[in-house]
């Protein structure tokens, strides 16, 4: 007997996704010293101090029952000390904060909690996957939102149909972006609040990327906005800024309402994150506070080193003001798919095409800074040597 999995089953995730998979180890097979820039996950510990929390924790008899669902309130207060600190927010740890193991996990889950089936939602094209695959599994419509260079992948609300705009249940938008590393500023949240209010919609803000930002640029909370926790939730991750990927702990903040609807869905389905990840959490989040730690510095001189690198080989790049990623116009005469395909085949570099995070993602790929500085100066060496083979 043999099963091929639900028909929502299908619908999820992106064959694109599985191809580079695929083209990797068919290169690596071949010998090939590859140079993954595909993935976003940070290639560095966190820091001492988190882990020797989180070992001093492990050795603690009493993390070893179940943990709430919720999270610990101490490490619900040490995110209600830390978004005081860096966003001037001032939050309920019993009532606007929900722990996660994983912002993916709350981003998954999300619709199933605050939607019926044939609801519909408004998501961003690009977007992250995960974005458009909780729709799916809520059996919930989306809406998607072009976002494009000419706009500065900022989305044009006013071109929401008035029926979408009444229809849909929530706008998720994520500001800095990842695939796109575009910005945000304060006079769009203004704007993004004015919209939601008016239209009786919930937003969705997706921050996992505020303390990887360059130049003397600061990302911002929506919540920083008067009136903002009436109609917006914001999802926060350690993975990036604390190199705490492999840890899955995360966090949601916001209006209240919201915040109980995904706390109640998740208190059936699973019993939290594990003790020690907490107390490894609230160690990172005090460490960011008593030393302004961060891991943009690096990131920075990573961007700047590759950057100018590709930029001397003729693939000219602006660069991004946040976020791991490069979202990088290719050369005319590509496909998104042939150039990433081309590229990992003549230079072992995987990089992702930009169609696997929505139709409007042709015409780029996301480069992902997540090798040490040398290895992306070599990454930068073979492509222009491929490019400039190919004139």
């Amino acid at each position: 007997m043999t099963f091929k999995g639900s028909r929502r089953l299908q619908q999820l995730g992106s064959a694109i996704f599985s191809e580079v998979a695929e083209w990797k180890r068919e290169v690596m097979n071949q010998g090939v010293d590859v140079i993954d820039l595909g993935i976003g996950s940070p290639d560095l510990p966190p820091s001492d101090r988190i882990l020797e929390a989180m070992a001093e924790a492990v050795r603690n008899p009493a993390y070893y029952g179940y943990p709430t669902s919720e999270g610990s309130l101490a490490f619900r207060e040490a995110v209600a000390k830390w978004y005081d600190y860096r966003f001037d927010v001032q939050l309920d740890a019993e009532t606007e904060i929900l722990t996660l193991m994983g912002s993916q996990d709350g981003l998954a889950h999300l619709a199933l909690s605050l939607c019926d089936p044939g609801d519909m939602a408004i998501v961003p094209d690009p977007g992250y996957p995960i974005y458009s695959a909780s729709l799916v599994l809520a059996g919930v419509e989306p809406y998607l939102l072009p976002l494009r260079a000419a706009n500065h992948f900022l989305p044009q609300l006013e071109d929401i149909p008035d029926d979408v705009a009444a229809k849909a249940k929530f706008i998720l938008l994520n500001y800095p972006s990842n695939p796109l590393s575009a910005v945000a500023d304060r006079a769009f949240f203004e704007y993004l609040i004015s919209y939601a209010k008016k239209h009786d919609l919930l937003i969705v803000h997706d921050l996992a990327y505020s303390e990887m930002a360059f130049d003397g640029y600061k990302p911002m909370s929506i919540l920083e906005i008067e009136g903002a926790k009436e109609v917006a939730i914001e999802f926060h991750s350690l993975s990036k800024s604390f190199n705490m990927a492999g840890c899955r702990i995360a966090f949601l903040t916001g209006h209240a309402d919201a915040v109980k609807a995904l706390k109640t869905l998740k208190s059936n389905i699973d019993y939290g994150v594990f003790g020690a990840i907490q107390a490894a959490g609230i160690a990172a989040l005090e460490e960011d506070m008593e030393s302004d730690h961060s891991v943009s510095s690096m990131y920075e001189k990573r961007r700047n080193s590759f950057i100018s690198a590709l930029n001397d080989a003729g693939w000219i790049i602006s660069p991004p003001k946040a976020t791991m990623f490069i979202w990088a116009p290719i050369p005319k005469g590509w496909t998104s798919r042939q150039i990433s395909r081309e590229m990992l085949f003549q230079t072992g570099v995987v990089v992702i095409p930009g169609d696997a995070f929505g139709a409007e993602g042709e015409g780029f790929v996301r480069i992902a800074l997540v090798q040490e500085e040398a290895r992306l100066l070599e990454a930068a060496r073979r492509i222009g040597d491929w490019l400039r083979s190919l004139e």
